[in-house]
């Protein structure tokens, strides 16, 4: 697959974007802590986000299939800085909660960016496009945490407006480089807060319902994994903070590698539905041995066979949700998926919680591996229909 400009615009976009909000994310519950914020208060911060997602992404998706990617880009990564200036000055809970219903209720740039980058490739090159947009995501989520960390030393506040340095710099580049792929409709049909119509027309058709429940449960397995293991691994390995920090950044370099390099060679010789199948059987394998094992070589096993999985699925998936409609709806139907993801993130952290609290930390994991075992036969049923 040939880079062309736009892509590696928006790449670069991506990166910027997710670096910016990786800077203030492992941060903000120490922000809110020292607003004196419970532990249950500081859960709800991202859920509040998600929250706000679950009805924007659909709209802001479908408005740029009428207005325009770029300029809806603009108007998302807008709400994305007024976030983070919002957050530097925050003096309460108040306004920390406020901050991410400000970027939660306008901000899908991750939707709109892979609407644009469905529009300028072609439909068997969309699988290898979003693995590269899944690695400048975890470039920007690799090196921000750090960073932040290191900008805390001066301040909390000090990575907050650092974050919106670099969104305004996104803006600045989406404005200046990046062209529109989008001729504006003519015809412009009036978008509804809840277009329930909409969404049931996806959920229904079988052409694109399948690829929507299988992104659904990866990022319900992916989020209840990935928002409760700092504490089930406390309780079931002795994890400390520091051990967790080195496991997830070790992930996240895994999966880099994986999209960024090796999925596209994959993509060349074997079919996107076997490697589906094979990455679901990896996380589910890796899953039951994190269940079982508390050997420290069977743990980096799990958490490689984990990057490994993730790292190549959730590319395939959404290729294959992009492929299954035309370039007029690419925003709509990918807006449905961002809906259901940031449904995931509410409902995740919650089940987590509940397992690791009322039952034995295994639990969490057994849940999780349920969940991806559904997806696998979502996928199994989806490949029999395209056969």
């Amino acid at each position: 697959m040939k880079l062309s400009k736009e892509l590696i615009i928006i790449f670069v976009i991506q990166i910027t974007e997710v670096l910016g909000f990786s800077l203030v994310l492992p941060l903000l519950p120490f922000y809110a802590e020292s607003f004196g914020a419970t532990p249950f208060v500081v859960s709800l911060i991202p859920s509040m986000f998600s929250f706000f997602q679950f009805f924007s992404a659909p709209i802001m998706g479908r408005l740029s299939d009428q207005y325009g990617r770029r300029l809806l880009l603009i108007i998302s990564q807008v709400s994305t800085f007024l976030s983070f200036i919002l957050l530097g000055f925050s003096n309460s809970l108040f306004l920390i909660f406020l901050s991410r219903v400000v970027d939660g209720a306008l901000g899908s740039n991750f939707t709109i960016a892979q609407a644009y980058i469905a529009d300028v490739t072609d439909k068997k090159d969309r699988s290898k496009a979003f693995g590269l947009s899944g690695m400048a995501f975890g470039i920007g989520f690799l090196i921000g945490p750090a960073i932040g960390g290191y900008l805390s030393k001066f301040g909390i506040a000090v990575p907050a407006f650092t974050a919106a340095g670099i969104s305004l710099l996104s803006i600045l580049a989406t404005a200046i480089f990046l062209p529109e792929t989008v001729k504006r409709d003519k015809n412009i049909k009036k978008v509804k807060i809840i277009d329930i119509k909409a969404i049931t027309r996806y959920l229904s058709n079988k052409k694109t319902s399948k690829p929507i429940f299988e992104l659904f449960a990866f990022n319900s397995t992916h989020v209840i994994w990935t928002s409760n293991f700092a504490l089930f691994s406390g309780i079931k390995y002795g994890f400390t903070a520091e051990s967790v920090g080195y496991v997830l950044a070790y992930v996240g370099l895994i999966n880099i590698i994986f999209r960024g390099g090796v999925l596209p060679k994959l993509i060349d010789k074997f079919a996107e539905h076997t490697l589906k199948i094979v990455a679901a059987l990896s996380i589910i394998f890796a899953l039951m041995l994190l269940a079982i094992t508390s050997n420290p070589a069977l743990l980096f096993v799990a958490f490689t066979f984990f990057a490994f999985g993730g790292g190549i699925i959730r590319p395939l998936m959404t290729g294959t949700l992009s492929r299954s409609v035309s370039n007029m709806e690419q925003g709509a139907v990918l807006g449905v998926s961002g809906s259901l993801g940031s449904l995931a993130q509410i409902i995740g952290p919650m089940i987590g919680g509940f397992m690791l609290t009322k039952y034995i930390p295994e639990s969490l994991m057994f849940v999780s591996t349920a969940i991806m075992v559904l997806g696998l036969v979502i996928i199994a049923r989806n490949g029999k229909a395209l056969k």
